[in-house]
Parts: structure tokens; C-alpha cells; sequence
């Protein structure tokens, strides 16, 4: 059985030519993420002509036939137009019967005469100006997002529409299509009582904690999981940034401390990162790094300086607050009044990176401490006594060519050729030749692990200063790990080293005996 619906109202867009302009238009939109644009691109040729109306329901009369209601995807799809100018009516500075076709072709096309129209709807010719100024101020729409179920219907129809009517440099520049929000792992369902309406979230988590769950639960085309669990773990997450601002805003700042060069390189590491992905809309990865990656960094800094913050800790903190303001600005308001800040952080300018205070070699320098750190943890983890004292031992001077070589080898692509290294060793040190595939091939495995991030110069010259990094680490060692460390350098006389742990030592990654 087929219905049949007489005298309906239909979009034609099957029209070529008009298919044409919207597909050269959406190669040159921002569409996010980009394997949507081909999703897009696709509906436009499949697209047919539209039934467009309906007879029953809610919706707004169709104009020229007001038996008929424009049907909801076909509906609304100019509506940013409409907000741009919705507050005169609003405020009753002109009636919705004097939004006549005239009023609406000056306001949006720039057609006709003003004062002519102005006279014909009885309204001053200066409001008619200031919307159509108001209109040009805020069009085209930068970005516009919205569920990826509307893809092949509304979104696609909102492109369609506005290159149909509006000048070229109007039409639309961008479009974010996002998943649709599940709930404890289920679809939301109102029959089944599956859902949380946003008020009621709020009223329960707090805004700031309902934005920041869902943000964190995915980006993209994948559809978020709101978990109380979650929401409840993000609520302690807050709790404890404002516990770090609030011992920020009371401590009095001591004397700069040799990590700070670390902590202010991290940090415009991450104001790099954080901004990058905020310009291609991925929101998760982002704030995920505004809020635990700076966590994360900022716990590490307090443990090395022993919790004592200098001035560049502060900035440290300024600076997270103001990276936080886009994603839990509620948050970030208090904070920056906790700190006794003048303002709104939201109208602060946003952070920029400073090359000039990236760091490389004192990045790799932390790291390589947290490298020794977490290898002594394993072995303490192991053994079956608790350990009294862990011995470090800083590769030999003449191993420092064995990195070069291997740096060199992975610079010509001839990273797997472990044949050379071994031939070098054995050159070099004929009495470990039984030793030497396995310190070739342990050697290509840190470099490799490193070079991704540091350059080879870098990587030479903290080779050259591993037993003073160490050295001045060891206190920090003891105090994290309960035990004593004592750093020697594998060249040392009458070295005491019973398992003869040095002779694994490489640059970069040191031998380590623990007794």
C-alpha cells in the first residue's frame, strides 16, 4: 500500500547546478573530522528531490501555501541568520508581523531601499540598518556542529540552503560533527527511562563536571558514554586542581630551582598541543591534556623541588587556569579569584608558546631520571628482601661512540643493521665480543625509544652529563624509593660491583645493582 500525498512541496535537489556549488563549497569548508567531508560529499550526489512540507504536527506555516508546515529536517536550516537579529524582536523594537519579505530580503540580501521599506512596515530606517549591520557582523558561521545522524539530512540541507540564497562570502565556513550520547553503555531512551535531562545533571554533578565527563568520553564520530562513575571521578579531579590553586595563592615563592627550566619547557610543550588540538576540534584530546597532562607534570615538578614553588610554578599555574578556562570555566573563574586575580580569566589572552623557554636537554634529563626511577621500582618489586641501597652505573666515556654510531646508522635508515654495531664494539673492545650483540641491539632499543622525541645532538650531549644528572637526583631518589643510591661511573678504580652490572651500562640507560 502506498499513501499518496497530493499537491506536495518539494527541494529540488537534484538539481545539477546547484549540486555543483555545494560540492566546490564543501572542499573549501573546514569539516571536522575530515572523513566526514566525503560523507557529505556523498549524500549531495545521492541527494534527490525533497519532500518539504507535511499537514499535520508542529512546525511553521509554509508561506505561500499555509495549509501546509515545513517538515523538521527541511525546517530551521537558516536559523543562525535568525539569531543574529532575533533580539529586536525580542525587545519589542519591531513587531513579528513587520518582518516582511522586504524586511528580510535588506536584512539578509542587501536588497531594496531602506528608507523606502522602512516607510511600507512603519519602523525607523536606522533599526532596519543596524540589523543588517548586526547580520554582516556575525556571518558567515565560522563553525557549526551538531550529531552525525544529521549528515545525510539537515546539515547537508543547511549547506544547500544557504548557498541558494545567501552572497558566496556568507555561506557557511565550517561544520563539527559529533556521536550521540549513550548512557551506562545504553542508547538514552525516555520509554525505557534511560536518559538524564541536562537540568537534572547539572543540578546533580554540577556544570562544570556534566561538560567535562562528557568531553573526556569521546571526540569525533564516536558516541560518548556518560558513567556516573566517571562523573564522579572528574568531581574529585576538580576538587583537587582547586586544592593545588588555594596552596598556590597562600605559599610565599622561593628562589628558582634547577627543574623549573623542565617544568616551563613542559609547559609550552603542552600549550602547543593543547591549542593545536583545539583548532582541528578535537576536544577530548585536548582538554585531556589541559587537565591531566599538566596534572601529571605538575605533580612530578613538586616531588623534585620537595614542594617548595618558585615563581615559575605560579606562572606554571596562571597558565593552567587559563588553558582550563575553555572547558570547565566555571572552575577556572574561581581559581583565577582564588589566586587574587583580577577579571575574568575567560577574556584573558590565550597562552601562546614561548620557544625561547623550550628546554630539550632539560626534558631529557628528567626524563632519563624518571627512566632510572621506574627500572629500580621493577627490580625492588622483585626481589625478595627489601633492599638497603641501589648502585647506578654511568656507561664508560668510550661507549658514548657506540651512540654515536648508532644514532648515525638510524640518521641512513640502517637502523636493524646490528652487524655494524657489534663490529664497532668488538673494534673497539675486543674482550666483550661475547657481550656485544646484546649491548648492540639493548643500545638501538633506547635510541630508539628517545630519538622520536629529542634530536641526536640532544641525545650526545646528555649522554655526556649522565653522572651529574644523577648525582643530583639521588637525594630525590632516596626520598621517592626508601632506599640509598650511590651513582659511579663505570671508569671508577677498585668500582664496587659484585654482579658486574656495569658492564651493561649504556649511555643513557645506566647498569643498576641493588643489594
Amino acid at each position: 500500500m502506498v499513501k499518496i500525498v497530493e499537491n506536495q512541496w518539494f527541494l529540488r535537489y537534484s538539481d545539477p547546478e546547484w549540486k555543483e556549488k555545494v560540492k566546490k563549497h564543501l572542499m573549501r569548508m573546514e569539516i571536522y573530522p575530515e572523513e566526514v567531508r566525503q560523507w557529505f560529499l556523498n549524500v549531495v550526489d545521492w541527494l534527490r528531490d525533497w519532500a518539504c512540507t507535511r499537514k499535520t504536527g508542529l512546525g511553521t506555516k509554509l508561506p505561500w501555501d499555509p495549509e501546509w508546515i515545513v517538515e523538521t529536517l527541511s525546517d530551521s536550516t537558516l536559523y543562525p541568520a535568525l539569531y543574529t537579529i532575533s533580539k529586536y524582536p525580542n525587545l519589542n523594537l519591531i513587531k513579528p508581523e513587520q518582518l516582511t519579505l522586504d524586511v528580510l530580503n535588506y536584512v539578509f540580501l542587501g536588497l531594496g531601499d531602506v528608507e523606502e521599506i522602512a516607510r511600507k512596515v512603519e519602523v525607523d530606517a536606522d533599526l532596519l540598518r543596524r540589523m543588517r549591520e548586526e547580520f554582516l557582523y556575525w556571518y558567515p558561521v565560522d563553525m557549526r556542529i551538531s550529531a552525525k545522524e544529521l549528515v545525510p539530512n539537515h546539515l547537508t540541507f543547511y549547506i544547500f540552503n544557504h548557498v541558494a540564497i545567501f552572497d558566496e562570502k556568507l555561506w557557511p565556513r565550517g561544520i563539527g560533527v559529533n556521536g550521540m550520547v549513550n548512557i551506562e553503555g545504553e542508547k538514552m531512551s525516555k520509554s525505557r527511562g534511560n536518559f538524564i535531562p541536562l537540568k537534572e545533571a547539572i543540578r546533580r554533578y554540577g556544570a562544570d563536571v556534566t561538560r567535562a565527563t562528557l568531553l573526556l568520553a569521546a571526540e569525533d564520530l564516536d558516541d560518548p558514554d556518560w558513567r556516573e562513575r566517571n562523573a564522579m571521578e572528574m568531581k574529585n579531579m576538580i576538587n583537587q586542581f582547586l586544592r593545588i590553586v588555594r596552596e598556590i595563592a597562600s605559599a610565599k615563592p622561593v628562589e628558582r630551582s634547577a627543574v623549573d627550566s623542565w617544568l616551563m619547557s613542559r609547559l609550552q610543550r603542552r600549550i602547543e598541543n593543547i591549542t593545536k588540538w583545539m583548532e582541528k576540534l578535537k576536544t577530548r584530546k585536548a582538554f585531556h591534556d589541559a587537565l591531566y597532562g599538566l596534572y601529571n607534570d605538575w605533580r612530578w615538578y613538586t616531588r623534585r623541588v620537595g614542594g617548595s614553588i618558585s615563581k615559575a610554578g605560579r606562572e606554571f599555574i596562571e597558565t593552567w587556569i587559563k588553558l582550563l578556562a575553555p572547558f570547565i570555566p566555571f572552575t577556572a573563574e574561581e581559581a583565577w579569584s582564588i589566586l587574587g586575580k583580577s577579571g575574568f580569566v575567560s577574556i584573558e589572552k590565550w597562552p601562546t608558546p614561548r620557544r625561547e623557554l623550550i628546554d630539550v636537554e632539560a626534558e631529557l634529563a628528567e626524563e632519563l631520571i624518571m627512566r632510572l626511577m621506574e627500572d629500580v621500582r621493577s627490580i625492588i618489586n622483585v626481589v625478595k628482601e627489601k633492599p638497603r641501597k641501589a648502585y647506578v652505573y654511568v656507561a664508560s666515556g668510550w661507549k658514548r661512540g657506540l651512540l654515536e654510531r648508532t644514532l648515525s646508522l638510524l640518521k641512513e635508515g640502517r637502523g636493524r643493521e646490528i652487524g655494524e654495531l657489534i663490529k664497532w664494539i668488538i673494534s673497539n673492545k675486543p674482550e666483550l665480543k661475547k657481550h656485544a650483540a646484546n649491548l648492540a641491539k639493548l643500545q638501538i632499543e633506547i635510541v630508539s625509544s628517545l630519538i622520536q622525541s629529542y634530536q641526536p645532538e640532544n641525545l650526545t650531549a646528555i649522554a655526556g652529563r649522565e653522572l651529574e644528572i644523577y648525582k643530583s637526583a639521588a637525594d630525590f631518589l632516596t626520598n621517592e624509593l626508601g632506599i640509598e643510591f650511590e651513582i659511579h661511573s663505570e671508569d671508577e678504580k677498585d668500582l664496587y660491583d659484585p654482579k658486574r652490572k656495569a658492564l651493561s651500562a649504556l649511555p643513557l640507560r645506566p647498569g643498576i645493582y641493588v643489594e
